[in-house]
């Protein structure tokens, strides 16, 4: 009779170290076995130990599942045909999922050199046919903590990334992305050609929305300013990033001074054409802008992520001095 164990079961250290225990509970075990009995067998053991279940007959067919659907735990066969429990081992950490890939090797070969083949094969652990029930859900056990462990460390690296490179209020690419994925861009016209523009951005008389209203209606404003700008860019390699308070870039691969021009005038217009509603009603705003190409570099000045923006930042300086709400293209250079 199989033995009642409770779905929801979790040991202490799982408690302690996972910050959403609820969310790896329910993992799904990949059973490989070419025996259908077996495979059954372990299926009704395995779920009723709280784990979702998949099952195949052949390494291959485990192996094209996970290609499918991830699967973060898999309990192999060692001996099958086609290919083997360590075959199938080797090609899973040849290869690359979503997660970790914990391999149990469940077998009747378990001499200390079998043990061996196995997880040098690249198993997380190794059981012999014969073991009970009861250490097979212990180790099963053993392997949702160190899944779940290694999906909130990525979860964390993950998270640190986007900080990295995202700005806090609006979700915007932040400066450092800015400067780091511009580099980039010049490098790519560097080798393969083509053009490519950058749109300097700033909201017209901002401070006095912070003045008038606060620096929570301000936040808003920005937020809603960061979303028209992303329904504003055409195309998906387009890209924006927020410099810093009110300031903002666009860039614009593949795209000559004139075509930044059209796209600079419809982001114009779509912020002086519709209020921002805010929790105080609507708020008005209107945004300059100043264009820059690589084509309006000087020849004898260093294309670089400074230069490009300087250019933009001088023509929206002069849309500023013109009067604001208005797109100022960067002149062409000397001949």
């Amino acid at each position: 009779m199989l033995p009642k164990i409770d779905p929801q079961h979790c040991d202490d250290t799982t408690q302690i170290f996972l910050p959403n225990v609820a969310s790896f509970t329910r993992q799904t075990v990949l059973i490989v076995d070419d025996d259908p009995l077996t495979r059954d067998r372990l299926a009704l053991l395995v779920q009723a130990a709280g784990f979702d279940t998949a099952c195949a007959a052949t390494g291959r067919e485990a192996l094209a599942h996970l290609h499918r659907e991830y699967c973060p735990i898999v309990v192999t066969d060692r001996l099958m045909p086609d290919m083997d429990g360590l075959e199938l081992c080797r090609a899973i950490r040849a290869d690359s999922f979503r997660g970790y890939v914990y391999i149990l090797l469940l077998t009747s070969k378990d001499t200390q050199d079998d043990i061996l083949t196995g997880l040098d094969a690249g198993a997380d652990d190794y059981l012999s046919k014969r073991v009970t029930e009861a250490e097979l859900m212990a180790r099963l056990r053993t392997a949702r903590r160190i899944v779940g462990l290694e999906q909130s460390l990525r979860d964390i690296i993950e998270e640190k990334r986007k900080l990295a490179t995202t700005d806090a209020l609006t979700g915007a690419n932040n400066r450092h992305y800015f400067v780091k994925h511009l580099r980039r861009e010049l490098n790519r016209v560097r080798r393969y050609g083509g053009a490519l523009s950058v749109l300097a951005l700033d909201i017209d008389r901002f401070k006095s929305v912070n003045d008038r209203f606060g620096h929570a209606i301000g936040d808003e404003v920005l937020i809603e300013f960061v979303r028209r700008v992303g329904l504003g860019l055409p195309r998906e390699i387009d890209w924006s990033a927020r410099l810093g308070g009110e300031e903002f870039a666009v860039v614009l691969p593949q795209t000559e001074l004139l075509g930044a021009y059209t796209v600079a005038e419809k982001l114009r217009s779509m912020m002086s054409s519709v209020p921002v509603l805010t929790a105080v009603g609507p708020v008005e705003i209107t945004v300059s802008i100043g264009v820059a190409a690589l084509s309006s570099l000087p020849r004898d000045v260093e294309v670089n992520v400074d230069a490009l923006l300087a250019l933009a930042d001088r023509s929206l300086y002069a849309s500023k001095q013109g009067g604001r709400n208005r797109v100022t293209l960067a002149p062409a250079p000397p001949a």
